[in-house]
């Protein structure tokens, strides 16, 4: 039984769009709660890109989204870690470890409507967003291996 909320393409940019609306929405009640400021500047980093990807998203042409998607490196860091609820009084690593499994559940998501044969037809779209999400995690991990696994 197909999927309504992916009849079409702007359905499935549609859902995506407002997925990065809700999560640049979340990221910057974070960085409203926190006093810590280098939480509260990488909050307001990690919003920004949510918003620069909606617009990359509102901007997409059929033609992009026909192409395949190019793989994207994963360290795994944060795969075995467990979630991380957010909290004003949150540490840098477990900010970072709550948004890098935030995008791994992103990641799975696309990847998971990627693979549904019902959805064939967008199969592309969904690797295309799993791609990004994939890449918003590798950023988050490459600064937890850097600030946080360094022996600095």
């Amino acid at each position: 039984m197909p999927d309504p909320r992916f009849q079409s393409l702007s359905d499935v940019l549609a859902f995506a769009i407002q997925r990065e609306i809700d999560a640049a929405s979340s990221y910057g009640r974070m960085a409203g709660m926190t006093t810590t400021p280098g939480l509260r500047q990488l909050l307001i980093e990690l919003k920004g890109e949510e918003e620069n990807h909606r617009r990359l998203l509102e901007g997409m042409t059929v033609e992009r989204l026909a192409e395949p998607a190019a793989p994207v490196a994963d360290m795994g860091l944060s795969d075995a870690l467990e979630d991380i609820a957010p909290a004003p009084d949150m540490t840098f690593q477990e900010l970072l470890i709550f948004a890098a499994r935030k995008e791994k559940k992103a990641e799975d998501l696309y990847a998971g409507l990627a693979r549904r044969p019902e959805l064939a037809e967008h199969r592309n779209v969904f690797e295309f967003l799993a791609g990004q999400e994939g890449t918003h995690k590798l950023k988050l991990e490459a600064e937890y291996e850097a600030y946080v696994l360094s022996d600095d």
